[in-house]
């Protein structure tokens, strides 16, 4: 499949008119939407936004590929833009974006569609065809230089196969009869004694994962060093390292934006960087890797850590604290959602049918105190413990998790054992590390097991679970015994955080406060969880009726996508108002912040309880008042409505 077969004319914007990034992702995916190559470009700008925040695709050297994979996407489309002047896209050289490439591939692309979307991100590493296309005028002008280049590379991979195959035929007649590993293709110098190997990837895998590769792979020519590349793209991984490479290399690059495997590289210096840097610092990379200017990464501990134990992680401690509590809090929602919607109907089906009822029953039983509810704060504590010491931190946190539940100590005591898990196998690490070699293989098998276990069953059984089982004794009789003025203050609270980062760390605290209390207190009204999810529905639907009603303050475009948030809104899904809030982040936030404070706090002054945690208007039926609660989402969203649309300004009209 040639490239120009995605970057078709009828989409090429050879004018972009934007002068901000917002405005020029807006008008790309406008050409998206106008060819009918994408459903939902709500959707579609959100998962934009999303990888952008993971790192900007402001790729340097006037080059911009904002790109996502996502249903939202019909067919496989390149849209190609110039921009005469420019405009800042955060790139990574913090110079102006002249050209642009809007990546949109649908979730179930084929090989033949990601194989040229590689092969397009791997032509934009040479500088002089960027010039070229600055030249160019038309879209014809466009498409004939990309085929051309194609075509050239097309020839130069062919006799590249050749000699390939040549040289392999040459090495069979050579080699003796046992079976041996073929070793992937190594590029460089091949008189040279200096070699590296390097893992490219990022979250999509669908441009910088091969961006990085080539650029890898240039600069070692250059350097006259040897390298071999593995990339894990949208394919999975290609090209992948062998057990012989790898402890031949001098050193190893992970230039990654997600996690690959990295245990096979136990013992090797490695450089842990972001995808970006193997495009735009290769040099320096190649340069590390040959001289072993890197930590030694040790596979048990699961991260790079030097030989002296220090980590080479520049997080700060509030980003990694987040970090560990969000990997708790993802592993544990699953449980949570599908627990607490079967436990939802089965309080339905016993209002109907009566506790004897053997559906109710079942219900209960799965999803209940037996069964997926059982398991949220092991696996939240679990998790959090994974997150900062690895596998061998799994267990001890599972187990000081259960234990918490086991002793009343709750939530609370679930979170403190997975943290105090986690810093425990750090700490017998370290205490281990001057054992001898021989027993290495005995460390996470049996010695981490054995003395982390026992420490945190220890430290919970005699400190935490005493202390956090009477706290959260009092904390259930506080709520328990809350007067309704002091409810409502909490709902409005609770229901404003939902919208102060949709779907952020407050958010996420609101969501974990109210699962916390919802599975602490002995009983699942669903008090809390009526104030955040009707604070937590408000945006999207805010977004939907002041787009609606209020026409001339959005585009056309942001009027189509308002459309969808109705659904979004009413299915409790809060990101959907993302979109919105990234281009006008004061007006969005404000009124959707004071409305879903409104709705949070509505539901405590007339006593709703939801008893499921996730659904939206799905479980509405499930609450004791119905009919409130909607009554209370619906007041949230037309205040926060009001407000965004009164205050919006009309949109600028690009001729």
């Amino acid at each position: 499949m040639r490239i120009t077969d995605l970057m078709i004319q009828e989409t090429m914007i050879m004018d972009l008119q934007a002068t901000t990034k917002d405005e020029a992702i807006d008008e790309l995916i406008a050409s998206l939407n106008k060819s009918g190559r994408i459903n939902d470009p709500v959707l579609f700008k959100e998962m934009i936004y999303k990888r952008e925040a993971e790192s900007s695709t402001g790729i340097g050297g006037g080059i911009a590929m904002p790109h996502a994979k996502t249903s939202a996407v019909n067919e496989p489309t390149v849209v190609f833009a110039k921009s005469r002047n420019g405009l800042d896209f955060a790139a990574l050289d913090d110079e102006p974006a002249h050209i642009f490439f809007m990546i949109a591939a649908p979730e179930g692309a084929g090989n033949t569609h990601l194989r040229t979307l590689a092969a397009l991100s791997r032509l934009l590493i040479d500088s002089d065809f960027i010039a070229q296309l600055m030249s160019t005028n038309t879209p014809a002008e466009v498409s004939a230089l990309f085929d051309a280049k194609q075509e050239e590379a097309a020839k130069k991979e062919a006799a590249k196969e050749k000699a390939k195959a040549e040289k392999a035929a040459k090495a069979a007649s050579e080699a003796s009869s046992a079976p041996q590993q073929t070793p992937g293709v190594i590029v460089g110098n091949e008189n040279s004694e200096d070699f590296v190997v390097a893992v490219t990837a990022c979250p999509t895998g669908i441009a910088h994962t091969f961006m990085a590769e080539d650029a890898l792979k240039k600069k070692a020519q250059e350097m006259g060093i040897n390298i071999r590349v593995e990339t894990n793209g949208s394919e999975g991984a290609q090209n992948v390292l062998t057990a012989d490479e790898i402890a031949r290399a001098k050193g190893v690059i992970v230039a990654a934006d997600k996690n690959v495997e990295m245990a096979r590289f136990d013992g090797k210096p490695v450089l842990q960087r972001p995808v970006s840097d193997g495009i735009r610092k290769s040099e320096e990379l190649i340069r590390k890797a040959v001289n072993g200017d890197a930590p030694i990464y040790r596979s048990q501990g699961g991260s790079n850590v030097k030989e002296d134990g220090a980590s080479a992680s520049k997080m700060s401690v509030g980003s990694k604290i987040y970090k560990d509590l969000m990997n708790g809090i993802s592993h544990m929602l699953p449980f949570v959602v599908g627990g607490g919607i079967l436990l939802a109907i089965s309080f339905l089906i016993e209002q109907l049918a009566g506790e004897d009822n053997p559906l109710f029953q079942l219900l209960q039983t799965i999803g209940g105190g037996t069964g997926a509810f059982h398991f949220l704060i092991p696996v939240l504590a679990g998790f959090i413990a994974m997150s900062i010491g690895d596998r061998p931190a799994l267990m001890p946190g599972m187990v000081g998790g259960l234990m918490a539940v086991n002793s009343n100590a709750g939530f609370l005591g679930g979170l403190a054992a997975g943290f105090l898990a986690g810093y425990v196998v750090i700490g017998l690490r370290k205490l281990f590390k001057g054992l001898p070699k021989a027993i290495d293989g005995l460390k996470p098998i049996l010695l981490y097991p054995v003395f982390g276990l026992l420490i945190v069953g220890a430290i919970s059984y005699y400190v935490f679970d005493p202390i956090f089982g009477s706290l959260n004794t009092w904390l259930v009789d506080a709520l328990g015994n809350i007067g309704t003025g002091n409810a409502v203050l909490l709902g409005l609270l609770l229901g404003g955080m939902m919208s102060i980062d949709m779907g952020g760390p407050f958010n996420k605290a609101a969501y974990t406060f109210a699962i916390g209390v919802f599975t602490s207190s002995g009983n699942t009204d669903g008090a809390w969880m009526a104030a955040v999810m009707a604070g937590g529905m408000v945006p999207p639907l805010a977004i939907a009726l002041a787009s609606t009603f209020f026409k001339s303050k959005f585009t056309e475009q942001e009027r189509k996508s308002g459309l969808t948030n109705y659904v979004l809104g009413l299915s409790f899904i809060t990101e959907g108002a993302i979109p919105f809030a990234a281009a006008d982040p004061l007006r969005v936030l404000t009124s959707c912040i004071i409305g879903s404070a409104v709705a949070g706090g509505l539901t405590q002054l007339w006593s709703i309880n939801v008893p499921a945690p996730h659904g939206g208007i799905f479980v509405a039926a499930l609450a004791n008042h119905a009919l409130l609660f909607l009554l209370a989402v619906a007041i949230g969203a037309v205040i926060s409505g009001l407000i965004l649309g009164l205050w919006k300004k009309s949109p600028t009209v690009v001729k």
